[in-house]
């Protein structure tokens, strides 16, 4: 029963769907590839792919997959990021710099999924190099990996 309570508060975003083609001696036999990030809007995100040779089918298997995934994210006042970072991955390189209260998301894309699943409203972006979205993706989870939460410590 918990199971079943904690898997409805995640909510699954595609963030693409590619056709793909194998090439054997009859022709060519296509399948769908699917990218999904998930998250619940409260600090927790997750992506997945999925292949199949239907899209509904691609799609289940990567949100089950975007679900295995999930990590926290560190969030300031439940509305962005503490600190300006840049996350990497291949040639895909997102810069995330925390924006006052209002500014909303400015994102193109797979990094606009992320960070509407991972609940951050407030944010500016730039990607960089490439804007593939399996990388942007990538990158974007690194750069929210970096957050650390810049509050002073109580000393003892």
């Amino acid at each position: 029963m918990e199971q079943q309570q904690t898997q409805s508060e995640f909510q699954e975003r595609v963030v693409a769907i590619n056709r793909v083609a194998k090439v054997v001696k009859g022709g060519r036999r296509f399948s769908f590839a699917a990218l999904v990030v998930t998250g619940n809007g409260g600090g927790q995100v997750g992506f997945g792919t999925g292949k199949a040779g239907e899209v509904p089918e691609a799609i289940g298997k990567a949100g089950r997959s975007a679900k295995k995934s999930v990590r926290s994210v560190n969030l300031k006042d439940g509305r962005t990021i503490h600190h300006q970072v840049t996350g990497t991955f291949g040639a895909a390189k997102v810069i995330l710099i925390p924006a006052s209260p209002g500014t909303g998301v400015i994102a193109g894309g797979p990094v606009r999924a992320v960070l509407e699943a991972v609940g951050i409203k407030d944010i500016l972006t730039k990607c960089v190099g490439t804007t593939n979205p399996h990388n942007a993706v990538r990158a974007t989870l690194d750069g929210l990996a970096q957050v650390i939460d810049s509050r002073p410590t109580k000393a003892d």
